[in-house]
């Protein structure tokens, strides 16, 4: 196997080094201008399937664990901080409706969001300010950060799991069972009193 050639030793180096993933701009400004991209690709071949691995994640490229060694690394006590589920309501309607204002978000979810709410979103570093609508009032407009799709292990958004995915995944049954109770059958299309309508009809 030959060895790799200067520039790709040099990409490898600034990726290790780096504290957070790097876009191949970045890096080419750190590099002085040099095309990185062919570069970036020989190394993400180089470490595919090993115990290390280099991916892209929302543009950024950094080195990660390979996701089925995760558990060897795993500390014997963790201290884990749970979301809210209106944090974890509000994040989700973030990454699939973004950009998206707090009236937005909170007509959805059909209740008022704590500003505490977003707050602990963006101290997380997975939503950000994204500007203002221009509109009326000019609202504050939230979408998700590179770094939620790296925490996430997305490459983009498009990565999003669809509805279909969350339905097998049964992440979607306690909204189904609740839309049931609400019109009165499984199927959702029809009511406590449909069989009096058919009747009278």
């Amino acid at each position: 196997m030959s060895a790799p050639d200067d520039l790709v030793r040099a990409v490898e180096a600034t990726l290790f080094a780096s504290e957070k993933p790097l876009t191949a701009e970045e890096i080419s400004r750190h590099l002085g201008g040099a095309m990185v991209r062919s570069a970036l690709a020989e190394l993400a071949a180089h470490y595919e399937g090993r115990g290390i691995e280099l991916v892209e994640r929302g543009g950024r490229w950094h080195f990660q664990t390979a996701g089925d060694l995760a558990h060897l690394l795993r500390r014997e006590k963790e201290d884990v901080r749970r979301l809210s589920r209106a944090a974890t309501e509000a994040l989700a309607i973030v990454a699939y409706h973004e950009p998206v204002s707090r009236a937005e978000i909170e007509a959805i979810r059909g209740v008022q969001t704590a500003k505490g709410t977003l707050d602990v979103l963006m101290e997380a570093g997975w939503v950000r300010v994204a500007g203002r609508r221009e509109v009326p009032g000019r609202p504050t407009i939230y979408a998700t950060t590179p770094e939620f799709l790296a925490h996430f292990g997305l490459s983009s958004r498009r990565d999003l799991p669809g509805i279909d995915e969350l339905r097998a995944a049964g992440l979607l049954d306690p909204v189904d069972d609740a839309y049931a109770l609400l019109t009165g059958g499984e199927d959702g299309d029809r009511g406590p009193n449909s069989e009096k309508e058919d009747e009278s009809s």
